[in-house]
């Protein structure tokens, strides 16, 4: 089932007072009553769309092959074990997740656009803002959960095997794996915000993407480097793009000194520290994540509505 349909569908079960699987907690006002109950609905209606079980399969797969391919017995820059898997696995999910979630997500509300849904909204029994923020809270449950869950699998079955569980390790990637979610969820359904149509919507995903993946690092800062820009400023460029920050994040994690990053190492690591440039990899991304997403409730708020 498509977003676009599943949307329409979630909107007419809301209107006629059916659609959530169970009533929430008593005790909840009525604001969170009825980000409940849309987040309930919108996270049933995910799971029932072709998508989400290729994505669920993707994240295990990336486990299970990993396991089958012995990579906890292999070592690379004194990482063996699970800590090994974890490091490889962060790598791919920074690799997929990103473009993944954000084809997804802008199909959100520019696929209710597209589908007359929001001729319903003035009629159901919930706010915009319960509408907007309880199915952006539902699809960062999808789109976190399948990833998190892979890594606690492979916790686990490191147990079964007597193979040492990197707690402090497991942490700072489950804060990663958060962070980059909520960013690049905030950032498609800012996109979807303002897109009319849904392939308007996926080209402009797809472009963002690419922005980031190629035009910061190749091109901006090939240029600045031409030009002979200061180092501090070439820095600066590089760890305002959420794919360089989780990068650079993850390259601390095996190379502490980020002797791979030649000379800007210096001026990384005098400016933020270890810790520091850690922290900055989370929370920078999930304040921009939740800046975006909150300018397009804005944007949806006053202009897609009468």
């Amino acid at each position: 089932m498509s977003d676009d349909v599943a949307g329409a569908e979630a909107a007419g079960a809301l209107a006629a007072g059916t659609g959530h699987p169970e009533d929430p907690p008593p005790g909840f006002p009525g604001p969170l009553r009825e980000l409940w109950i849309v987040a309930r609905l919108e996270l049933s209606e995910s799971m029932r769309a072709r998508w989400f079980p290729i994505y669920a399969l993707v994240f295990g797969g990336i486990v299970a092959s990993l396991f089958g391919f012995a990579l906890t017995e292999s070592r690379i820059l004194g990482f063996m074990g699970l800590s090994r898997l974890l490091v490889t696995y962060i790598q791919i999910c920074m690799a997929v997740l990103p473009i993944f979630v954000l084809v997804t997500t802008v199909r959100s509300v520019a696929g209710d656009r597209e589908a007359g849904v929001f001729e319903y909204l003035l009629a159901l029994p919930v706010g915009l803002f319960a509408w907007y923020w309880g199915r952006l809270a539902a699809r960062f449950s999808i789109v976190f959960l399948p990833a998190f869950l892979a890594m606690l699998g492979a916790s686990a079955w490191a147990r079964v095997q007597e193979i040492p569980v990197p707690w402090a390790l497991f942490s700072l990637y489950t804060g990663m794996l958060l962070a980059l979610c909520a960013c690049f969820l905030g950032i498609g359904m800012l996109i979807s915000s303002f897109a009319r149509s849904v392939d308007l919507a996926q080209g402009a995903a797809f472009v963002v993407w690419l922005l980031l993946v190629l035009f910061l690092d190749l091109v901006l800062l090939g240029v600045l480097i031409e030009e002979r820009a200061p180092a501090e400023a070439v820095v600066s460029i590089a760890i305002a793009n959420p794919l360089q920050v989780f990068r650079t994040a993850a390259m601390m994690l095996f190379d502490p000194d980020l002797v791979l990053l030649g000379p800007s190492a210096y001026v990384i690591l005098d400016t933020f520290g270890r810790g520091g440039y850690l922290a900055w990899a989370v929370g920078y991304p999930t304040a921009l994540g939740f800046a975006s997403a909150s300018a397009g409730f804005l944007r949806f708020r006053s202009g897609d509505l009468p």
